[in-house]
């Protein structure tokens, strides 16, 4: 039999329903994957033995219910896990033990998993690259000097080297599509409000939305399913039945009109991306669907627009972290040093880089110039979609603007290391679900991905979509381990 660690979400449940394979033997085989792929840095807090014990006592019971059961998941560490360590990638959160459970973790446990760790990340999810995580950078499977993106580096880069059959990520303006572009695997950022907040470290509130992250279309429509649902201790959560994803997962789109807009074709485009976007025009005309192009004219602005609003929330929502009731706490000579120099020592450049924006464009005298202008032309991107969706059933657009880049080559320019989102964050602005399938590699065999954007609580679409290109595209993951 392959090895089990290379098996799909989907195939593991199949198999241990079937009893092909016990809930053990998969979990064994995931820590065995993992224990030899510590040069990857993927774990900030493994959870083996409990997870062990877990799919031991799985193991003894007759009835196996659950979309997910007796399979064992390792999530981002942004997820609240109770009595589990849960840093956010921070110094500020390395010691902080929460006693609840956040919502969408909770999901996955009532439909069969278990929990394998907790993956790591950029702090805060403030990041591109996962260089900016406390328990240093994760290294991208495809080469030990790149970056898996970010900021669910960690989750991508488990994903693609078989540490975890799934994972889930949280996406503010791409952290889910853009390193599941670089590491070949599939990330899906549902609409605002489809998954519960509930119990997630926050970034960006209105921006914010968990995701899964997995080898393949299939799989990411079965733990989108598993994960999502209307939750009351999230002001956000939308009360809106969910739809099984997996049963009515289908390639056939025939007649589906897919929008192309014309403002994403940026400047210095690489010519790879390019061709990467024609061929998957070429594969949704083969499939059936019926291309249009269309124009998102405020497309141009939703990047200021983003760093922005991002920031001035980061800051709100950062203000928090004190000392006083939890995490790192320094010494000072009376309270206000003590809040200084907790914050000074618990925070990286990054985290206080956006703190120090949006507490400057949250102050007065320049919200109205600078955030509420902000919040106007979201809107204005908003309309834009809503415009084009009276006609059209879904987008197409690359997911990144490049391959995987090496470390340190953007860490030092905050600018363009934001640029990174460009394709990303317009629909974060909007509320809409993305996802990013894998479709090509470019001349250095490191994979591309491209994006696929849907109307609002229509994941069904663009799914069946992704699926209809996956299946066209063909592409398969080449990996060696060279890191284990």
């Amino acid at each position: 039999m392959s090895n089990i660690s290379d098996f799909t979400l989907t195939k593991l449940v199949a198999g241990i329903k079937k009893k092909d394979f016990t809930s053990q033997e998969v979990t064994e085989s995931f820590i065995s994957s993992s224990e030899k792929s510590k040069k990857l840095n993927t774990y900030i807090t493994q959870c083996f033995d409990k997870a062990i014990n877990t799919a031991k006592n799985f193991d003894k019971k007759k009835d196996y219910k659950g979309l997910l059961a007796g399979v064992p998941i390792a999530v981002k560490d942004l997820f609240c896990t109770k009595n589990v360590k849960t840093t956010a990638g921070s110094k500020i959160l390395h010691n902080f033990v929460p006693t609840y459970e956040s919502t969408v973790t909770n999901n996955l446990w009532s439909e069969g998993s278990f929990l394998l760790g907790k993956l790591n990340c950029d702090e805060f999810a403030m990041g591109s690259s996962n260089e900016t995580s406390f328990f240093g950078n994760v290294t991208n499977p495809f080469g030990d000097k790149l970056v898996p993106g970010g900021s669910s580096g960690g989750s991508a880069s488990a994903v693609a080297a078989n540490l975890t059959p799934a994972t889930i990520g949280t996406d503010t303006g791409g952290s889910i599509r853009q390193p599941a572009s670089f590491t070949g695997t599939v990330g899906l950022k549902p609409t605002y409000g489809r998954c519960s907040r509930w119990g997630i470290v926050a970034f960006a509130s209105s921006l914010d939305q968990a995701g899964p992250m997995t080898k393949n279309v299939e799989d990411c429509a079965l733990l989108l399913q598993a994960m999502s649902g209307y939750d009351s201790k999230d002001s956000t959560s939308v009360d809106r039945k969910v739809d099984n994803y997996s049963s009515k997962l289908t390639e056939k789109v025939k007649g589906l009109k897919i929008g192309i807009p014309k403002e994403y074709r940026v400047e210095n485009m690489p010519n790879e991306i390019d061709k990467l976007w024609k061929r998957g025009i070429d594969y949704l005309k083969d499939a059936g669907a019926v291309i249009k192009n269309i124009s998102l004219p405020h497309t141009k602005y939703a990047l200021p627009t983003y760093y922005i609003v991002a920031p001035a929330e980061a800051s709100s929502n950062l203000a928090r972290y004190d000392g006083v009731k939890y995490g790192h706490r320094s010494k000072g000579n009376n309270l206000f040093e003590m809040y200084e120099n907790t914050r000074s020592e618990g925070f990286g450049d990054e985290v206080k880089r956006r703190i120090l924006i949006g507490t400057y464009v949250l102050s007065s005298g320049y919200y109205d110039a600078y955030y509420l202008k902000a919040q106007k032309v979201r809107q204005l991107i908003k309309n834009d979609f809503d415009k084009a969706f009276n006609d059209i059933d879904a987008i197409l657009t690359p997911s990144t603007p490049s391959a995987a880049f090496k470390m340190g080559d953007k860490k030092d320019d905050p600018v363009s290391m934001y640029l990174n989102d460009i394709f990303t964050v317009p629909i974060n602005l909007a509320g809409l679900p993305a996802i990013s399938v894998p479709a090509g590699y470019d001349k250095n065999d490191l994979p591309l991905g491209l994006q696929l954007i849907g109307k609002a609580f229509d994941e069904q679409t663009i799914l069946n979509l992704s699926l209809a290109i996956e299946k066209r595209a063909n592409f398969k993951i080449k990996l060696k381990a060279w890191w284990s």
